[in-house]
């Protein structure tokens, strides 16, 4: 059963207008193995548009409905879809598109030959947090392998009932609509995140699954009256796409009695982590699903090291995306045949997964590397900090210095955030400047957007 406001489908009847938007569709010219622009808002007709182009074998290309004029035309540009469906004014301006406002009709006894598994599936496109976003290209049978891993990691059932609030165009908002769809469970779509209604349908539709990336969480933890919504239905509470602040999470289980599940992935891989259900812990995404394998090499030499020691993350597995495009782009993604995830860390003798920052985040401070994500969970830990993000800047003396982003709920001096780090970390992973802001440029999966900042405050340290 899908579910949007007082809207319902059963299954049957998603077939149904799938097959009938398929039929339209093909009339208009759409064939297999063509590539079709798709910038929707989340609705039902998203998830039928999708499951019409799958039938006839055609690639869907998923435009963020955030994006404007000059994001769109360069995602238009490297993948030239021949096609477009959505409802969104700028892909409409760009090319002639199938609008969704438009009436679906309902199709019967219409069959269609499934995809040829080697085909493209989907193109998603990379966060884009140093540069412009990339196109990563999954194959039915990349898709179908990642819906796979996620259902049996996060144990969903047709007995679950899950909302999605997070955009679809992303690799995780669409990846929740296949596997709740693919496992039978009761599915509400919200047409935007708004937090009290996400609240609220927890309550009224007894929700047992709730997907969360840190602004959500950072949002739960700071909600005045978290206290007044009966929580009691929800399983576990997923945290996505970016390392769990601790205190943030461990704020929202004393408030609700509801704890957190931690995964990892990535839109080129997208179930590369998880936790058990029971016994998750905070410091860990988990472990690699069964179907994964991932090792972790030297920053330094390329060679794997043994556990605890830290490097960079490499995995390899079915759900593993067919690569980039730009083309050009696909062969320093990989590794004698390992995907490099860019993300810094370390896996111990167990199995469990620490992870640190990201590779291009990394902090060079004289001859110590420094995770701005170690200096964040510190600052998050002073009760009057909201929100923070830590990056570098060029330094005559040291080769960069640290930079501290904080956005707070009161006043608070610098010096008395500085001196938290220096009280808790070694002296080199002190800032050397902390710049109150408003709030932390991020992208809706959470992650920071540190080239924002850097470009906003990132003037050069003269020491």
């Amino acid at each position: 059963m899908l579910v949007f406001e007082d809207q319902q489908y059963t299954v049957a009847e998603l077939d149904a207008l799938a097959d009938g938007l398929a039929g339209r569709l093909e009339r208009r010219g759409v064939r297999a193995g063509e590539r079709v622009a798709l910038m929707s808002s989340n609705r039902p007709e998203f998830v039928i548009a999708v499951q019409a182009l799958w039938r006839l074998g055609a690639a869907v290309v998923l435009l963020s409905p955030a994006w404007k004029r000059g994001e769109v035309e360069h995602a238009l540009d490297i993948t030239k879809p021949a096609h477009a469906v959505g409802d969104h004014p700028v892909l409409a301006g760009l090319m002639p598109m199938l609008h969704l406002d438009e009436p679906i009709p309902a199709a019967t006894g219409v069959s269609y030959a499934p995809p040829d598994p080697r085909s493209d599936a989907v193109l998603v496109f990379s966060s884009g947090t140093t540069g412009m976003p990339k196109a990563v290209r999954h194959t039915h049978a990349s898709l179908a392998a990642a819906v796979h891993h996620w259902r049996d990691a996060l144990e969903l059932t047709a007995d679950d009932r899950i909302q999605i609030t997070t955009p679809p165009s992303h690799i995780l908002g669409l990846l929740n609509i296949v596997t709740a769809l693919e496992a039978g469970a009761w599915l509400r779509l919200h047409h935007r995140f708004d937090l009290d209604r996400m609240l609220h349908h927890i309550q009224l539709d007894r929700v047992t699954v709730e997907m969360a990336v840190a602004p959500i969480a950072l949002a739960l933890a700071s909600h005045p009256k978290l206290e007044s919504y009966d929580l009691s239905s929800l399983r576990y509470i997923m945290w996505g796409a970016t390392p769990v602040t601790p205190s943030v999470a461990e704020t929202v289980t004393r408030r609700t009695g509801v704890g957190w599940v931690p995964a990892y992935g990535a839109s080129e891989l997208p179930v590369i982590a998880c936790n058990p259900l029971a016994g998750a812990r905070l410091d860990t995404p988990g472990r690699a699903v069964p179907g994964v394998s991932l090792r972790v090499v030297s920053l330094e030499t390329g060679k794997p090291v043994g556990p605890d020691e830290a490097g960079e993350i490499e995995v390899r597995a079915e759900s593993l995306m067919a690569g980039y495009l730009p083309a050009d782009a696909t062969a320093d993604a990989f590794h004698d045949g390992w995907y490099r995830t860019g993300d810094v860390g370390s896996v111990d003798a167990e199995g469990w997964i620490r992870l640190t920052d990201r590779s291009k985040d990394m902090i060079k401070v004289r001859a110590f590397q420094v995770a701005p994500a170690e200096i964040e969970t510190v600052l998050h830990g002073h009760p009057a900090v909201v929100d923070c993000a830590v990056f570098g800047v060029p330094d005559a003396a040291d080769g960069e210095a640290i930079v501290a982003a904080v956005s707070t709920a009161r006043p608070v001096a610098a010096g008395e955030l500085i001196d938290l780090v220096g009280a808790r970390l070694a002296s080199y992973k002190r800032p050397s400047r902390v710049e109150f802001v408003t709030e932390i440029p991020r992208l809706p999966s959470g992650k920071v957007l540190r080239r924002v900042l850097k470009e906003r405050h990132g003037r050069t340290t003269d020491s």
